[in-house]
């Protein structure tokens, strides 16, 4: 079941299991209690358009799209990167018998987010390009926050925080249940440079058409 919208949620912060290190005596995983860590659960809407992003070049692909549908939508990007235990990279300065902790892992994919987009950011400076990672599935985020955006660009294919984002799949549930217009960005394919280049034209002419985008207001 998709959850309810929650409109423009600032901050919802988790309790998460803490920092275990066998190194030092004042935690351990056999009960000993020490400060609860917190990381983020709810996308933090700030913008018009919703960017997912996996780290793959098919989701920066996704967001140069995105910059292009700004006239429509405002000058404001929110970059998104869902995570779990299973996707996240940990620290990469691990001593022996360390476990990191949640906070961790969220800081670490937090900043993997903000490498992949840096470049697309200093082409774009006129635009508010804003990152943010939030723990659980992907679709299910995503599908919470478009409630109180206007738009969610995802590629058509990824890996990681959105593995899977293949129509028929995490893109398809997107499709079918948000709120706003989706729109999935198929990257770049097998055709010469010039095809490519006509047919993302066409794409863009087409949307331009839906958005009413040039029309007098």
């Amino acid at each position: 079941m998709i959850p309810p919208s929650r409109p423009w949620v600032l901050s919802e912060r988790v309790c998460c299991p803490p920092t275990q290190d066998f190194r030092h005596s004042n935690s351990s995983a056999f009960g000993h209690s020490v400060r609860p860590m917190t990381i983020n659960e709810t996308i933090e809407v700030r913008c018009g358009i919703i960017v997912a992003h996996d780290g793959s070049s098919a989701a920066t692909a996704a967001l140069q799209t995105a910059v292009r549908c700004t006239p429509a939508f405002g000058s404001r990007i929110e970059v998104v990167r869902a995570w779990t235990l299973g996707t996240a990279e940990g620290p990469s300065d691990l001593g022996a018998g360390y476990i990191p902790s949640y906070e961790e892992f969220e800081r670490t994919t937090l900043a993997a987010l903000q490498s992949d987009v840096a470049a697309v950011r200093a082409d774009h400076p006129e635009i508010e390009i804003s990152c943010s990672v939030v723990h659980g599935g992907a679709a299910t985020k995503l599908i919470d926050a478009s409630s109180d955006v206007d738009l969610i660009v995802v590629a058509s294919r990824g890996h990681g925080g959105f593995a899977g984002l293949l129509l028929g799949s995490v893109s398809d549930q997107i499709v079918h249940h948000a709120r706003c217009r989706v729109l999935v960005d198929r990257g770049p394919g097998v055709a010469s440079p010039e095809a490519e280049q006509s047919r993302r034209e066409e794409m863009e002419s087409a949307l331009a058409s839906e958005l009413k985008l040039g029309e007098p207001a």
